[in-house]
């Protein structure tokens, strides 16, 4: 896996860049200091030291390359695994969520989930938090038992929508739905189950905005 990863980063590289990068490693490890541009250009004969700048400047595009951009002395390379690392989230991660019939549920806070922010598709904030689902009530919007639910707290929830809500002090996980006139309810996603009218009080605690999914072995 680790050789994949390599043989593949590295083929996004030209001969040149991968020699101009070899060549700056090998310094630093020789001499603890990275080569200026002036000997970069030297030691590959280019006709100005601009050619060295240019190389350098699209090893740094690349992501293979840190330090300031007209400082030679500051470069350092990076390894594959440390030019692909992308921006990590922690949504804190507030138990489970019953996604069948509805349940007198508290809410515990049991550790995080952590995603690179790309792959997850928003970007977080401190009203994000996570619910693992327990039960097959919204199969039909291919939530399943175990996945990672993501939601938003605060947003107002549109029709149609997957919440997290309170209805009648019981948690639950459903869809979101208000028709002209009527009050809000939820529907559940599998016909095994019924929608849902709140007799008291309906509560949106968090509107789905992600979801994650762990593959099981």
């Amino acid at each position: 896996m680790i050789l994949y990863v390599c043989l593949v980063f590295m083929k996004t590289l030209t001969p040149r860049q991968l020699q101009v990068l070899g060549f700056i490693q090998a310094q630093i490890e020789r001499l603890g200091v990275p080569p200026t541009f002036r000997e970069i250009a030297s030691h590959f004969r280019f006709r100005s030291v601009k050619a060295a700048v240019d190389h350098v400047a699209a090893l740094r595009r690349k992501g293979v390359l840190a330090g300031e951009r007209r400082r030679a002395r500051a470069l350092r390379p990076l390894s594959p695994w440390q030019a692909l690392r992308r921006p990590m989230a922690h949504i804190p991660l507030f138990g489970s969520i019953p996604a069948g019939r509805a349940e007198d549920r508290g809410q515990e806070t049991s550790g995080c989930v952590s995603v690179d922010i790309e792959s997850l598709g928003i970007r977080p904030t401190a009203r994000t938090f996570a619910l693992r689902v327990r039960g097959d009530s919204m199969i039909g919007r291919h939530i399943c038992d175990g996945d990672y639910v993501v939601f938003e707290h605060g947003k107002t929830p549109r029709p149609g929508d997957v919440v997290a809500a309170l209805i009648d002090n019981e948690s639950t996980l459903k869809t979101f739905v208000q028709e002209r006139n009527q009050a809000p309810y939820l529907r559940a996603e599998n016909p095994k189950y019924p929608q849902l009218h709140p007799v008291g009080e309906l509560v949106i605690q968090g509107v789905m905005v992600g979801l994650l999914r762990r593959m099981k072995t």
